[in-house]
């Protein structure tokens, strides 16, 4: 991020924090060596919190970078739910590195507010931060006693399930070469996923330890650690947007492996995963129209799926 838009951003967020209905917006530092281990928690003022809501923003984006593209903050603070906010980082996937962040940064929460219910919290984001979060959930279910939570359910906003597709996504995106930022973002991430943890023809085992779902597979995958697990994947479905702006048919976009990651739990008997299509074209804060946006969730609606999910 330039330096120009990151003091922009400040600035927007310093205003967003003194304005918003008196709420105060608190960054919890839990690694002193390193000044990007940190969090971003608004506390209701009640003294019984309901559970708490853990949001993870896009690819490379900071916490802060949520609060001007969604009021899911302001609608659990008004119902008492805690946010914390928590970032990923430069990356898709919730490698060692972004599951000990993660962890660190709840564990620290649950130190210092011991009265909160660890088997009360709900956790998802926007774009790779849904895609962390999906992964996130299904290590928690596969090996409990080395997590601090115990997720209530996980949500996506169009976030990549499927890291084989994401890979031959990116592909085909570079060689259409039509949209430049599409291409830039494509080329950036294609080079940190082969330096990190190669490609999937040299090391496919290592591909299917990190994606949330394999659609490929004809047996159940990760998704299997999901069965029992209230899951929500929002997406804004505007095919003549994305071949106008982006030059992307429905094969370019996350709506496929979505669609069928949801299909394949409903047949495997959980009612409660759910494909979510947006009821209002998705906006950025900026007011440009765009699919992949945190706004194409209903704020309000989102709340009391999560207060049911607390009771």
């Amino acid at each position: 991020m330039g330096n120009m838009k990151r003091i922009y951003l400040l600035i927007l967020l310093h205003i967003i924090f003194q304005n918003t209905y008196g709420q105060t917006f608190e960054k919890v530092s839990f690694n002193d060596k390193d000044p990007e281990d940190y969090y971003i928690l608004l506390k209701p003022s009640d003294k019984e919190i309901k559970g708490v809501l853990v949001l993870l923003p896009g690819y490379g984006e900071m916490p802060e970078n949520i609060f001007p593209e969604s009021k899911l903050f302001n609608v659990a603070y008004g119902n008492g739910i805690l946010t914390m906010a928590i970032a990923g980082g430069q990356k898709i996937y919730a490698d060692e590195s972004v599951v000990d962040k993660i962890n660190r940064g709840l564990y620290d929460l649950l130190e210092k507010n011991p009265s909160l219910d660890k088997t009360k919290f709900l956790i998802g984001g926007f774009s790779a931060g849904g895609t962390i979060s999906l992964r996130y959930v299904e290590f928690c279910k596969e090996n409990p006693s080395r997590f601090p939570i115990v997720p209530k359910g996980v949500f996506t906003v169009d976030s990549p399930i499927d890291l084989f597709d994401i890979w031959n996504y990116f592909h085909r995106e570079i060689e259409k070469n039509y949209s430049s930022a599409g291409v830039f973002e494509a080329n950036q991430v294609i080079e940190i996923m082969k330096r990190e943890i190669g490609t999937p023809e040299t090391n496919a085992e290592r591909y299917d330890r990190l994606t949330p779902f394999n659609s490929n597979l004809k047996s159940l995958g990760n998704e299997k650690f999901l069965l029992d697990v209230p899951v929500r994947l929002y997406k804004d479905i505007d095919v003549e947007w994305q071949l106008k702006e982006r030059r992307r048919s429905l094969y370019d976009t996350n709506q496929l492996t979505a669609s069928e990651l949801i299909n394949r739990l409903l047949l495997n008997g959980n009612d409660k995963a759910e494909f979510k299509t947006a009821k209002v074209p998705g906006y950025r804060s900026s007011g440009l129209r765009h699919p992949h946006s945190w706004s194409i969730v209903d704020e309000v609606e989102f709340i009391q799926w999560t207060l049911r999910l607390f009771d």
